[in-house]
């Protein structure tokens, strides 16, 4: 527990949330909040059985006393002396089983208090009430990050949309309040029903490629970025990597970020319009496809598996974490993502997920969603210092720069903080330390839209070929 109120200092224990690790700040996880208060659950809960054993300790010492009288007049000094020692012992568990209850109250007290605090957030979120104004305003000399006013702004659209119409403050601040917070995965599914933006709506993705080599692989969080990185620099391309973990078959995919330069209604299924499959449709098509990816590569069923992905793809590897078709099927361990707006993504139960964000990378607050702090799920704001790159090289800012997170992943590998430490041994038992690993690199392509009054073809269909590399 971290910063827990000192033994002996006469106050209850208290949570605190981790202190930053240099350019490090760290949420969930063991050290997090959440789980800080469940451990105090625990413990609370363990106190009520050393209560109820100190009751009956008390209780047996009283009966103790009570059998002596009789035998006091055979020997008034040493009776005396011994009922006054048994009746003190008594009297004296009974002080620690009072300030053992104590203790228990006001941990569930504290913990009552964080619930409440917890459902005011959540209705004035529901409430589209989000900001400074309502608590948790920043230090007198702190800016929030380009990350979290992202993710200001897209909780509070309602009420921004309506202060941009030019409403009235107070009209404004109503019809926020009856609209809510913005519902992104909504807000694109409407938004794909729209003229002129059918065309991104979801269309199956297929296998069309592979090619299979044998690679050294750097399995650690920033190797594993990295190869996102060098995935992405071939459009629609994926990887399935078979490693042996602590002796047993496991399997890493790695899913890129969005790529740029194809049409609108083009085939790469990581184009733009991916992102909106991943944000609105839960990633359906590109879940299948990647299925199908594994059980080419020689994946099975029950197999152990890590998913990695950087920007749109770590949104892409976050659904799978719910997607309860492809569960059924493998066994998701771990999910690594690099900024990917993923707070909405809720995984299933045991499931553990590691996420980098930088605080001036405005992409992770795109969904509207800051990442829950749960045991079992880690999240690491980048705080260092960047560069402005030259504007033709600017592409989404500096702070999404995928070399960024890949060197703040190695920080997160060397940090001696307990919670990091944990997260990155979850890893490891699944993959393994790493070396010669069998690589199978996919290629994927979405469907091509149908024509007016036609069946959709792909582009095997239509006679094309795979862009680079053998078909399977």
């Amino acid at each position: 527990m971290a910063e827990a109120t000192p033994a002996d200092s006469g106050g209850a224990p208290r949570v605190s949330p981790p202190a930053p690790d240099g350019s490090l700040r760290i949420r969930g996880g063991i050290g997090g909040l959440s789980f800080q208060f469940e451990e105090l659950l625990a413990g609370a809960s363990a106190l009520d059985g050393l209560v109820r054993q100190l009751q009956a300790v008390e209780m047996e010492a009283d009966g103790v006393k009570h059998a002596l009288f009789p035998y006091q007049p055979d020997s008034y000094a040493s009776g005396s002396n011994a009922i006054i020692a048994v009746g003190e012992a008594g009297r004296d568990v009974g002080r620690v089983r009072s300030r053992l209850q104590h203790i228990r109250d006001d941990v569930r007290a504290s913990h009552r208090e964080y619930e409440y605090a917890e459902a005011r957030n959540a209705l004035l979120l529901r409430l589209g009430l989000h900001g400074s104004e309502y608590g948790a305003a920043p230090g007198p000399f702190a800016l929030p990050g380009v990350r979290d006013a992202v993710q200001d702004w897209v909780t509070t659209a309602p009420r921004n949309l309506a202060a941009l119409l030019g409403l009235p403050a107070p009209l404004a601040a109503v019809l926020g309040s009856f609209s809510g917070p913005a519902d992104v995965r909504e807000l694109v599914r409407t938004a794909t029903e729209a003229p002129g933006l059918v065309f991104l709506k979801p269309r199956p993705v297929s296998v069309v490629g592979r090619e299979t080599f044998s690679a050294k692989v750097d399995l650690s969080p920033a190797g594993l970025l990295r190869r996102a990185g060098a995935v992405g620099e071939q459009d629609g391309r994926i990887e399935v990597i078979e490693v042996n973990g602590a002796g047993r078959p496991a399997w890493v995919v790695i899913i890129p970020g969005t790529q740029l330069g194809g049409t609108p209604e083009g085939a790469n299924p990581f184009d733009p319009a991916g992102i909106a499959e991943a944000l609105g449709y839960d990633s359906s098509s590109t879940a299948a496809a990647i299925r199908q990816a594994l059980q080419q590569a020689g994946a099975t069923p029950g197999d152990q598996l890590v998913a990695v992905g950087y920007s749109q793809g770590g949104i892409h590897a976050m659904n799978l974490s719910k997607d309860r078709a492809f569960l059924a099927e493998y066994d998701l361990k771990f999910v690594l993502t690099a900024g990917s707006p993923v707070g909405a993504i809720t995984p299933e139960p045991g499931i553990r997920s590691l996420h980098l964000e930088h605080e001036q990378d405005w992409v992770p607050g795109a969904d509207g969603a800051a990442n829950p702090d749960t045991r079992d799920r880690v999240t690491v704001t980048l705080t260092n210092p960047l560069e402005l790159p030259p504007i033709k090289d600017f592409g989404l800012g500096p702070g999404h720069r995928l070399e960024n997170y890949a060197e703040g992943a190695a920080l997160v590998s060397r940090s001696p903080d307990r919670t990091l430490r944990d997260a990155t041994a979850a890893l490891a038992a699944v993959v393994g330390a790493g070396g010669t690993a069998t690589v199978n690199r996919f290629s994927l392509r979405r469907e091509s839209r149908p024509a007016l009054g036609g069946p959709a073809t792909s582009d095997r269909a239509r006679g094309g070929s795979s862009p680079r590399g053998k078909r399977s």
